[in-house]
């Protein structure tokens, strides 16, 4: 199982998890709710998981540009 980490604004990949056996409350899944759990996991077909997270390039932008809320996606 691979764990993809990929903002969910820029669709950039952040990282990502190679193993066989992930606990939950090691990735601190355990904490989300059940609507953010559904928000920001995604599993495909072959069993991988797609977090969607936040880059430092789209984080800084927020930072600096809090009208870029307002928007489902920034690119960069």
């Amino acid at each position: 199982m691979v764990i993809h980490y990929i903002c969910r604004y820029c669709g950039v990949q952040v990282g990502k998890l190679e193993g066989t056996h992930f606990q939950s409350e090691q990735l601190g899944f355990h904490k989300l709710t059940d609507a953010e759990r559904s928000e920001m996991i995604e599993y495909n077909r072959n069993g991988d998981l797609y977090v969607k997270t936040i880059c430092e390039d789209c984080y800084e932008a927020f930072r600096t540009n809090n009208d870029n809320y307002y928007n489902d996606y920034i690119i960069h």
